[in-house]
């Protein structure tokens, strides 16, 4: 029984922070979801027993689903261990989890080369910050040079490219990719 009481506290805490987030009031969330302010209230503060019925309603309320209001608590170990992965000019470390929120995946990347060979095409956006060195983002007709701490997000269906800018030593970047992105830049 315990766990049922702890899993009712995290739900509660979670429609209260997810309403408390978006700036509403009880009655702005009980005017989205169908419910009296009132039974809001006793729901958020244990006084009232949470009902199927409810939940729904107030997860589609509050743009979220059933599954992530009633998750339990315990989560799997949240400490990544990325372990290189090499290939010809890039070494990367995924810090993400495979499928991570929203579709998209984070990686940790080392030129001392260039992705590629040819500027390379793919649906999707891609978005990285240089940790450290110079980047020389080749993009369509233009090279960009991206510096320490500077970020460049674009359009994948531009042809583009990404190297060490020459000089600059090895580059490492903290990049953020699609499933598109992800699949492009760091399968095989």
């Amino acid at each position: 029984m315990p766990q049922d009481t702890d899993l009712d506290a995290v739900i509660r805490q979670r429609i209260r922070g997810l309403r408390l987030a978006r700036g509403w009031s009880l009655d702005n969330l009980a005017a989205r979801c169908f419910l009296s302010p009132s039974t809001l209230s006793r729901i958020e503060t244990g006084h009232r027993r949470i009902a199927l019925d409810q939940l729904v309603p107030i997860a589609r309320a509050l743009d979220t689903t059933l599954d992530d209001l009633v998750a339990s608590r315990e989560e799997d170990d949240v400490l990544i261990r990325p372990e290189p992965q090499h290939r010809p000019g890039v070494t990367s470390w995924l810090l993400s989890r495979d499928r991570a929120a929203a579709g998209v995946t984070v990686a940790k990347m080392r030129f001392s080369g260039a992705l590629s060979d040819e500027p390379q095409v793919h649906p999707g956006r891609e978005w990285f910050t240089v940790l450290a060195g110079r980047a020389r983002l080749e993009l369509g007709g233009r090279v960009v040079d991206v510096g320490p701490g500077q970020a460049a997000e674009f359009s994948t269906m531009v042809p583009h490219r990404i190297s060490a800018a020459p000089g600059s030593g090895e580059l490492e970047v903290l990049s953020i990719f699609d499933r598109d992105g992800e699949r492009a830049h760091l399968h095989d």
